[in-house]
């Protein structure tokens, strides 16, 4: 379910980005020195109460960082709004 800030499938990337944070034992600090960005943007990326969220330039950075394709913090379907 999206909030206010964040659609669903912002909600869903930033989550894939966590978790693979984590599998990785990143802490955010360490991620946000890596991805180049201020060292609080990643708590609020993974905040609810924030409206920051990761841009497809991020997104490349990160699938360097974690070694890993884009892809892999997209979903396999597109979501739907009517669902």
């Amino acid at each position: 379910m999206a909030n206010k800030l964040k659609s669903d499938i912002e909600l869903f990337v930033i989550n894939k980005v966590k978790e693979k944070r984590e599998q990785v034992k990143l802490s955010q600090s360490e991620l946000a020195f890596k991805l180049d960005v201020s060292n609080g943007f990643i708590g609020q990326a993974e905040s609810s109460k924030h409206p920051s969220k990761y841009n497809l330039n991020h997104l490349n950075r990160l699938a360097v960082i974690f070694d890993c394709s884009i892809k892999d913090f997209m979903p396999d379907k597109p979501f739907n709004k009517q669902e």
